[in-house]
């Protein structure tokens, strides 16, 4: 059994705050660039898109993050309180983003970003897919970092007892996640889009993404505990095991869609 006492803050000035959360999108974005500048550079042959291009995707992509994972936890998970505090919203520093929206405000600001550059949009998320693993696996360090959406009560050796957990042993279900999120499925996405060269069947990647990682986010949802002020939405259903299945739903769409329009969407 653990106890938990990490700080969450990196640097502390007093008028100003450096945290580990914040570390850890900036260095997911970092890293993420730094690891899909490679596959362009490698993939040359089959990719269209360029480093110019990435860099100037980024920025899209950076406001689809923030505002869509902003957006998404308050329509997701808490909009009985935002709705009577509208201050709140524009208050991330204080915590509250969700994944699902996120990825939401990265599909429209790659789709935004596709259109308006000529660009083909299953290529360039396929990319994001290849990376995307990194910044969650940080982000989930940084959950657990931060003390919060620990798991459900534990008796495992493990087990971890978390400050806003009361004194009960918790599943460290943050680390869970960062494990099965991050780093399963960074091997498992890699491992298509690059030893199976997937990448030239834009969409695949993207599909088998969103599959993956809804598999790993509803296994991962069985340890952890719901929000306290949403609880589960129907028996042991949470709100982010729905979402996820939503999720699924589309990946299995986009791999149909993909097979059946096998030629039209094969890169030159």
């Amino acid at each position: 059994m653990i106890v938990h006492n990490l700080n969450p803050v990196l640097i502390d000035l007093g008028f100003f705050q450096i945290k580990w959360y914040s570390i850890a999108y900036i260095l997911g974005i970092v890293l993420g660039w730094f690891y899909a500048s490679i596959i362009i550079k490698n993939n040359n042959n089959i990719i269209t898109i360029n480093r110019t291009d990435l860099e100037d995707l980024i920025i899209y992509l950076i406001f689809g993050i923030i505002f869509g994972g902003r957006l998404g936890y308050v329509f997701f998970y808490d909009p009985d309180y935002y709705i009577q505090n509208l201050s709140e919203i524009f208050k991330i520093w204080n915590g509250g983003m969700s994944f699902h929206g996120g990825l939401l405000g990265v599909a429209i600001s790659t789709f935004i970003f596709a259109k308006i550059n000529k660009k083909k949009f299953f290529e360039l998320t396929d990319i994001i897919s290849c990376v995307a693993p990194i910044g969650l696996f940080l982000g989930r360090i940084a959950n657990f970092i931060n003390g919060e959406l620990f798991g459900k009560v534990s008796t495992l050796p493990w087990s971890v007892i978390f400050p806003a957990g009361g004194n009960l042993a918790r599943h460290p279900s943050q680390i869970y996640e960062a494990i099965l999120e991050g780093i399963l499925l960074f091997v498992l996405i890699n491992v298509f889009a690059i030893k199976r060269k997937m990448l030239k069947r834009a969409g695949f990647i993207s599909g088998l993404f969103l599959i993956l990682y809804s598999i790993f986010r509803i296994i991962s949802e069985n340890f952890r505990e719901p929000d306290i002020h949403l609880g589960y939405i129907y028996k042991n259903i949470s709100m982010g095991i729905i979402l996820s299945i939503i999720t699924l739903i589309f990946g299995l769409l986009i791999i149909l869609f993909i097979k059946k329009n096998g030629k039209n969407n094969q890169n030159p």
